[in-house]
């Protein structure tokens, strides 16, 4: 299977990456490691991880608060994000690829009455 990551998810492990390495030198290779790591099992078992939303899904790391935003498509893998599990969800909704068809009702958000 063809794994393709986004520049923006790129940039997104090179910060961690650094920012662990800051903290303890050595740990942001181990995080780069993880990440490849959570690759070859996407990439082996795509459908293995629950759904994120419509299009997408979410592979969590073990030892680091972070988690691999994907969509398959065909053969494809496309990295959307690889993100701290902290950070709004709705930060990475507008990397995910056009479709042809909106998502059903269900899973649209409503907004909290006051």
């Amino acid at each position: 299977m063809i794994v393709r990551i986004l520049a923006c998810a790129e940039e997104e492990l090179d910060q961690a990456v650094g920012y662990y390495n800051e903290q303890c030198p050595g740990l942001g290779f181990e995080f780069a490691a993880e990440v490849k790591s959570a690759l070859a099992r996407i990439a082996d078992f795509p459908d293995a991880w629950p759904s994120f939303s419509p299009r997408s899904r979410r592979c969590l790391l073990d030892r680091f608060p972070y988690g691999l935003l994907y969509h398959q498509s065909g053969g494809e893998l496309l990295v959307l994000a690889i993100m701290h599990l902290r950070r709004s969800p709705r930060r990475w909704r507008d990397r995910l690829p056009p479709t042809v068809s909106e998502p059903p009702a269900s899973y649209k958000r409503r907004k909290k009455r006051r």
